[in-house]
């Protein structure tokens, strides 16, 4: 890139977080943004950036549900702001971008969950947390990919409907049914991200760093999973298990399998290691720009805030609180 059009660049991004940061202040506005969101979308305002929390689904959920600004600004996906709203709805939830969806979101409805639901009548239904209103209207409680196992254990009898993440599914059976003796019923959604983490992929990386520890989330299909971690080891679980792990971990070299900007929030968080990222990115998480969020704020008090606001039919929000409440009792 042209070292003037890369300093002019530079300089725009400059003014365009300085004028975010001073229309939170006049606006009375906060900003969540989730740990798949772009680097310059992850600094925290105390550190010169927008961000007020930094998170994932789980922290995010916990945070929303705390704000007490009257306008939450979600860098995250359209089910996350959806989630804010339903735990916060007196506050006004904007999205920078409704093209920032969700595969796992779209796999299933609530008509889809209903149809399940009378073919296994008097099942438990747990739905991940990536999931659209109608759906966790229709389930019995909610989870993330950080309470998933304590969730699904909580549970009597020896049967549970987990939807919509298939491979998330396949990778908590194998340890549900070590430790309970439960089937998952499962459905066929799927992260058009973390199925990319082929065993094949992994394994390749496994070859050329030897000494690497492997980090995969819950959604890597369930071969990978159960190829990557052996060898050195390394964990398979939720965003936040993984930036545990590596705090803990007394390695220096780690092949990430998950979304490319948890890699940059990773060397971030420990430069001292080193990461090792197929950068594969969300596409739907990288709707979300600063000037995307710039546009939401300055829309704040015109016609065009309508453009940007996350609304729900309030039946179906009062509905989808009852299993996220549930959830969270397990934070």
């Amino acid at each position: 890139m042209d070292p003037f059009f890369a300093a002019q660049q530079e300089a725009a991004l400059i003014e365009a977080v300085e004028e975010i940061r001073e229309l939170k202040r006049q606006k009375n506005a906060v900003i969540l943004s989730h740990f798949y969101m772009p680097p310059e979308l992850q600094v925290k305002h105390e550190d010169g950036g927008i961000a007020d929390f930094v998170g994932d689904s789980l922290g995010l959920s916990v945070a929303a549900k705390n704000v007490e600004a009257d306008y939450i600004i979600f860098c995250g996906v359209k089910f996350m702001a959806e989630t804010a709203k339903i735990l916060n709805p007196a506050k006004t939830v904007l999205l920078p971008s409704f093209e920032a969806g969700c595969s796992l979101a779209e796999s299933i409805t609530g008509a889809d969950v209903r149809k399940l639901k009378a073919h296994y009548p008097g099942v438990p239904v747990v739905a991940y947390i990536n999931t659209y209103a109608e759906t966790k209207a229709e389930a019995d409680i909610c989870c993330t990919s950080r309470n998933a196992m304590d969730i699904a254990q909580s549970f009597e009898g020896d049967q549970l409907i987990f939807l919509p993440d298939l491979f998330m599914g396949r990778n908590l059976q194998t340890k549900i049914k070590a430790e309970t003796g439960k089937e998952l019923i499962l459905w066929e959604g799927k992260c058009e991200v973390h199925e990319q983490f082929t065993p094949q992929r992994i394994n390749g990386l496994k070859m050329m760093y030897p000494e690497a520890q492997v980090l995969v989330h819950w959604e890597v299909p369930d071969n990978t999973v159960a190829d990557a971690l052996t060898g050195t080891g390394g964990v398979v679980g939720s965003t936040s298990d993984i930036i545990r792990f590596v705090g803990e971990s007394d390695n220096r070299q780690f092949i990430l399998g998950s979304e490319c900007d948890l890699g940059a929030t990773l060397r971030g968080m420990y430069p001292e290691k080193e990461f090792i990222v197929p950068c594969i990115k969300c596409p739907h998480m990288k709707q979300i720009t600063i000037p995307r969020t710039l546009q939401a704020l300055r829309a704040i008090g015109n016609a065009e805030e309508q453009l940007f606001e996350v609304s729900l039919d309030e039946e179906i929000r009062k509905k989808a609180l009852v299993p996220i409440e549930r959830m969270l009792a397990f934070a």
